[in-house]
């Protein structure tokens, strides 16, 4: 089997592109989440504790020689990306635990009886032309 026939088959499997598709709008659904962490729910954070915007939160550390920039430690950014993965983590268990759910109430449903074994038909069919005959 040559290289390009082999990843082509690889690549057009289901599992792939459903990876693949999943990945992307993964990345979608970060960019709403990091939206909704930076533009809806750190303002109003930010408001209650008196006005302060996460990531400007920094230490800065004196400069070691003169004309030298002090070393800022940006712990805003970090406590901003802390909120960012909290949150997707919160939204994608509310996802999973939903799917789960809707999943369980799937196989909740009664399956349809099974057919009767073949010797039960025909048992059925003679007694039915037994009765047509009297």
């Amino acid at each position: 089997m040559s290289f390009v026939k082999e990843f082509r088959e690889f690549a057009v499997k289901g599992n792939v592109v459903d990876m693949a598709v999943g990945i992307i709008i993964g990345a979608a659904f970060g960019k709403i989440v990091s939206s909704l962490v930076s533009d809806v729910i750190t303002p109003p954070l930010g408001y209650l504790i008196g006005g302060v915007d996460f990531t400007q939160l920094a230490l800065t550390l004196p400069a070691v020689r003169e004309g030298a920039e002090p070393v800022t430690i940006n712990y805003g950014v970090f406590l901003q990306a802390t909120f960012d993965f909290i949150i997707v983590a919160l939204a994608i268990f509310i996802l999973v635990k939903m799917i789960n759910r809707l999943r369980r109430a799937e196989e909740a449903k009664p399956a349809a009886p099974p057919a009767p074994p073949r010797q039960e038909v025909l048992l059925e069919e003679i007694r039915d032309l037994l009765k047509q005959q009297r």
